[in-house]
């Protein structure tokens, strides 16, 4: 059975399936088993997740256990599990759930517990049994507790995974209406853009849509004299000729991605003369003027 449950199991499961208390209290003192949440065990020897990604649904499994079976991820936590990028980095150890009501409900440490008002439609669930909400609820629900760079990150994510349409943006908003943070994120909607392929990009973006620097376009392809793509740029502003490339840091300090990239950029100056390359990284984020000034090719900083 916890190995169909990532590796836990309850204590009334355990009594189901023949064990009564004192081998429970016996398997924790000989730390065979381990209590995660009240009445919730890690069984040891199963195998650790290798990733974060299967710790999260580990720790929300475990959450679920503890809860009941009305619960289920939601908000941020959610998000992470939909594969939505945007958010901080995960703690390892927080998640968020969803129950009916609080009710008798206690506070368990690690588990953040919110009484949201979702329909029966707006819960779905993984092969695995985890219980979470459907992508444009996870949405609806995440962007009311964070910031405006993080909100749209969420929303350009959803939309390039394919997690939802832009014909959905209008009627997840109009869904909000009433709820606390609502006015604060109306706007954020409209800045969603599918083509948009990481969190960098799209915090670059609305540094210079705030500029009033728009790039004219996103995922901008260039061909060489036969037709052929050999390049695509992340940010391309049609009357500057320039192109914005966003590297974020990990691939873009590799030995074999740099020389490729400078290939690329000899390439592109060689077929479309004129043209400039401009390369952003995490830490412009937080230098706005310094973007700005780079796209526009002035030195005002």
């Amino acid at each position: 059975m916890a190995a169909q449950q990532h590796g836990f199991i309850t204590w009334g499961q355990a009594l189901a399936c023949g064990a009564d208390n004192g081998l429970i209290r016996r398997l924790l003192r000989g730390r065979h088993w381990a209590r995660v949440y009240p009445r919730v065990y890690a069984v040891r020897g199963m195998p650790e997740p290798a990733d974060e990604n299967r710790r999260l649904h580990q720790r929300v499994m475990a959450a679920q256990l503890s809860l009941g079976s009305a619960a289920f991820a939601g908000g941020g936590t959610a998000a992470r599990l939909w594969g939505m990028q945007g958010l901080p980095r995960w703690d390892g150890q927080e998640v968020h759930m969803v129950i009916p009501a609080l009710g008798a409900q206690r506070h368990v440490r690690g588990i953040v517990l919110h009484t949201w008002d979702t329909a029966e439609d707006e819960v779905t669930a993984t092969e695995s049994g985890i219980r979470l909400t459907t992508p444009g609820r996870t949405l609806r629900d995440t962007l009311l507790h964070v910031d405006r760079e993080t909100g749209v990150c969420l929303i350009d994510s959803a939309l390039n995974r394919g997690l939802v349409r832009r014909t959905d943006l209008p009627k997840l908003h109009a869904a909000n209406r009433r709820r606390k943070g609502c006015r604060r994120v109306g706007d954020w909607w409209a800045l969603g853009d599918d083509r948009a392929q990481s969190p960098l990009e799209t915090r670059i973006r609305l540094v210079c849509v705030d500029g009033g620097l728009p790039p004219t376009s996103l995922q901008r392809p260039f061909t060489d004299a036969r037709g052929r793509i050999f390049a695509v740029a992340d940010l391309w502003w049609e009357d500057l000729r320039v192109i914005g490339e966003c590297d974020g840091l990990g691939p873009h300090s590799q030995t074999e991605v740099l020389a490729y990239d400078r290939e690329r950029q000899n390439a592109l100056q060689a077929s479309y003369p004129g043209t400039r390359i401009v390369r952003f990284t995490w830490e412009d984020t937080y230098r706005p003027a310094y973007v700005l000034a780079t796209v526009a090719g002035s030195d005002r900083r």
